[in-house]
């Protein structure tokens, strides 16, 4: 994907003596055909976009609530203390720990993540952070320190339109049925629970559990099993549009490479898998259900090259987002605000 030339934008024709918003940071598209991302750029040198946000949280509100995702790209943000600043005031202030964890991250300054850190050969699919659970962050930033030598972007999807190209057949049974989760922690596989649950108390893991509605049994070997029904689709608090919203598609034992499925099985069982994915019910999802789902998403994958000092603003349940192979040192940090929980 190619940005649009600056005219287009209209960042030839800000007016030079006048400091209004809209001449502070101008708005348009990334690309004319795509309108995911938003574009935002700096009106004037030297504008801040901290200060920005701060004079504007009801614009970017209503601008995040539109688009799903705001690029903001020019304002010569270099470090993850100005990101992490940044992000608090988009955040009102409050930023999450990244809490009952699925992917291996390490924190870099205050509640800044670094991105997956799953190996560069490898493509993270598409998804909404944390959609795995029952309470999960409203929006995320990403920041770009160093984008790859070649590759590494973080391509998104609109979930409103994934809603509407999956099967309504399809729809209800995950609306109906919801999505149970599966873990299995232990035997050097995946993450280690006391990775997940950042504790190495088990009777705080019992409490967390306990709070989050998440099914917990202990095995012999430091092992634990937990299992958690959640939704498959969710309305937006804010616009009240419905999304897909669930990570089916990624828990699911066929996101596997076959071979080292089957290695899997025989090693510990069709039960011992490390995560897997059924309906909520506890049936199987048929493969062609997954098969559409994973369609749904490509289809709706729209990427562009990272620069440095990128930010990317996302309203987690309006926008998913994913991860394509890379080559080269690449540095994504990350940060989450505004924890929402499942209405019951």
């Amino acid at each position: 994907m190619n940005p649009i030339p600056q005219k287009k934008l209209g960042l030839l024709s800000r007016k030079s003596v006048s400091l209004s918003p809209s001449d502070l940071v101008l708005l348009g598209n990334l690309d004319e055909g795509f309108p995911l991302p938003m574009l935002a750029r700096p009106g004037v040198e030297g504008v801040s976009l901290r200060g920005w946000f701060a004079n504007n949280r009801n614009q970017v509100a209503k601008l995040l609530a539109s688009s799903g995702a705001i690029l903001f790209r020019g304002f010569a943000i270099e470090t993850a203390v100005e990101f992490e600043k940044i992000a608090e005031v988009g955040a009102n202030g409050t930023l999450m720990n990244y809490s009952f964890r699925s992917t291996p991250r390490k924190e870099v300054e205050g509640k800044i993540y670094t991105s997956t850190e799953y190996p560069a050969d490898q493509s993270i699919p598409m998804h909404n952070e944390m959609s795995y659970t029952s309470t999960w962050p409203l929006k995320i930033w990403f920041f770009c320190s160093r984008p790859a030598l070649e590759g590494g972007e973080t391509p998104i999807a609109d979930s409103r339109r994934i809603y509407h190209r999956i099967d309504p057949g399809i729809r209800m049974q995950f609306e109906g049925k919801g999505v149970l989760y599966i873990r299995n922690y232990g035997d050097g596989l995946d993450l280690a629970w006391e990775d997940v649950f950042q504790t190495t108390d088990r009777s705080a893991v019992d409490r967390f559990c306990q709070e989050a509605g998440i099914e917990a049994e202990w095995k012999p070997g430091n092992r634990l099993r937990t299992q958690q029904r959640c939704q498959g689709i969710a309305r937006h608090p804010a616009t009240g549009e419905t999304v897909w919203f669930n990570q089916a598609h990624l828990f699911h034992r066929s996101s596997l490479d076959p071979v080292l499925l089957e290695k899997l099985i025989e090693a510990f069982g069709k039960d011992g898998l490390p995560r897997d994915a059924h309906y909520g019910d506890g049936r199987p999802i048929e493969a062609s259900v997954l098969e559409e789902i994973r369609a749904a998403y490509d289809e709706e994958s729209v990427a562009f090259p990272w620069e440095p000092g990128d930010l990317l603003m996302v309203d987690n349940m309006l926008v998913a987002h994913g991860r394509r192979p890379f080559r080269g040192e690449r540095k994504i940090l990350v940060a989450m605000a505004e924890p929402h929980r499942e209405a019951r």
